[in-house]
């Protein structure tokens, strides 16, 4: 039942169905060319015959005028008896046998001026063993009649058993091309049923299966590969998907509860309106920093999902750096940092300038809170400064953000591009957990990259921007 069943499935593969269409069109051509070559092989065969014949009789018509009857019975006679394949007549006006290896004069060829194609029995066979002959009418005039033909009982049979030949060649053509598409709906099949499987699972809640490749590199490799690209992509947006909802219970639970206790704190409070008047205010500014960081999370998803706030355009992109840096000058000074800029001039990139302007502002805002830090509690001995670098290649600029902060971790470098993912020892600084991943939103969104580095001490970020964007 089952080898039935899987002999069902492949003969209803579209590999099978392409197969025999293959194998249906081949057939056509064949039987064509091959009926093709029979006809001119049965027409040359043909024309030989009627040569020969033709000559013959212009050779015995000759000697019947240059002789009398006798002479021609003789030349008939001598003729008859060679065992060739000739056959031929002759008989007085009555229609009485003169000579010849024929019986008598074929009933077929009555009538008929032209000759044709007749049965016959020799003289020396069987009367049941008829052959097939073809003979033409001699004009020999003085009441005598002659016919000349040749036996093609041979042709006849060449002809029969190349008829048989060319069908058996057929049915054997079509049998292996059939059998030929059940070995690759077969081999097709197995490859699509590992791919079921692998689906199945996944379907089943194992995001971690991926579809196997065979190293053949052909069109089900490419398959498999994009595939697992895909499902890589997939579970990395679940595994992110999770960490979000574990951040959110833990990033913004804290905030929220803190605002309902002050809300609470306010109304029980015995200075009346003063104390709500209090903490409405506190309430707001809360829920403020709660709607930045929705505000946020909304457009790292925008980003994420391919939408563009803004349309391309091409722009100087270290004009850019230098306005955003000069908007954080102040606070960097303010908290005792030094701002150094290395921008390197004519830098213009085709891009969304609002969002790369977001994006190199975060990571200012992010080298400023850190590398504060780090100052505040004296850890860093080396000068407090954060350098800016704009490099521009050839089809790409990179804008590095270095600073002399706490830096981060190699193992925890690709972990915080995530959304909301927050380090233990940042969690008592304000924030959201959204700034680099903002940051790797823009960059993926413009094909581009954005890479951590060991500043030692401190943490160089690399945002890496292609000068063009990708055709979709």
């Amino acid at each position: 039942m089952a080898r039935a069943n899987l002999l069902g499935r492949a003969v209803s593969t579209t590999a099978f169905r392409a197969t025999a269409m293959a194998v249906a069109a081949y057939l056509v051509c064949a039987a064509v060319i091959v009926g093709l070559l029979l006809w001119q092989t049965n027409r040359v065969l043909t024309e030989q015959v009627l040569e020969t014949l033709s000559a013959e009789a212009d050779l015995l018509s000759a000697e019947a005028k240059q002789g009398d009857a006798e002479t021609l019975v003789r030349a008939v006679e001598a003729r008859s008896q060679s065992g060739g394949p000739g056959l031929y007549f002759l008989a007085d006006q009555d229609g009485k046998k003169l000579a010849g290896n024929l019986s008598r004069m074929p009933p077929e060829l009555a009538g008929e001026p032209a000759g044709g194609v007749f049965r016959y029995s020799s003289d020396h066979t069987d009367a049941k063993k008829a052959r097939l002959g073809v003979a033409i009418p001699v004009a020999l005039g003085a009441g005598l009649r002659l016919i000349v033909g040749r036996d093609i009982e041979d042709q006849r049979r060449f002809a029969g058993e190349m008829g048989t030949a060319y069908l058996v060649a057929l049915g054997f053509l079509s049998l292996t091309g059939l059998l030929a598409g059940l070995v690759i709906s077969r081999l097709v099949l197995r490859r699509i049923e590992a791919i079921n499987v692998s689906t199945r699972q996944i379907m089943e809640g194992d995001l971690s299966q991926r579809i196997a490749i065979t190293g053949a590199n052909d069109e089900f490799d490419v398959l498999a590969q994009n595939l697992n690209a895909m499902l890589d992509r997939i579970e990395a947006l679940m595994s992110g998907l999770r960490e979000v909802s574990d951040n959110i219970a833990h990033d913004l639970k804290t905030p929220l509860t803190r605002l309902r206790n002050q809300a609470e704190a306010a109304l029980r409070d015995a200075r009346g309106a003063e104390a709500c008047r209090d903490g409405l205010e506190h309430t707001i500014e809360r829920a403020d920093e709660l709607i930045k960081t929705f505000n946020a999370l909304l457009l790292v998803a925008r980003l994420e999902a391919g939408v563009l706030e803004e349309n391309a355009e091409t722009f100087d992109v270290g004009r850019l750096v230098g306005d955003v840096a000069e908007l954080y000058e102040p606070v960097a000074e303010e908290r005792g940092l030094r701002l150094k800029l290395d921008v390197a001039e004519g830098a213009k990139i085709s891009a969304n300038r609002q969002l790369v302007g977001q994006a190199v502002a975060n990571l200012i805002d992010n080298a400023i809170k850190y590398s504060a830090k780090s100052v505040k509690a004296g850890v860093s001995a080396t000068e407090p400064e954060i350098t800016i670098t704009l490099d521009n290649l050839e089809d790409a600029v990179t804008i590095t953000v270095a600073d002399r902060g706490p830096g981060i971790a190699a193992e925890d470098r690709t972990r915080v591009l995530k959304r909301f993912v927050r380090l233990e020892k940042s969690r008592t600084e304000p924030g959201t957990g959204l700034g680099l991943s903002l940051v790797q939103a823009v960059a993926r969104l413009h094909g581009g990259t954005v890479g951590l580095a060991d500043n030692r001490p401190g943490l160089r970020v690399v945002l890496t921007l292609p000068k063009r964007l990708a055709d979709h």
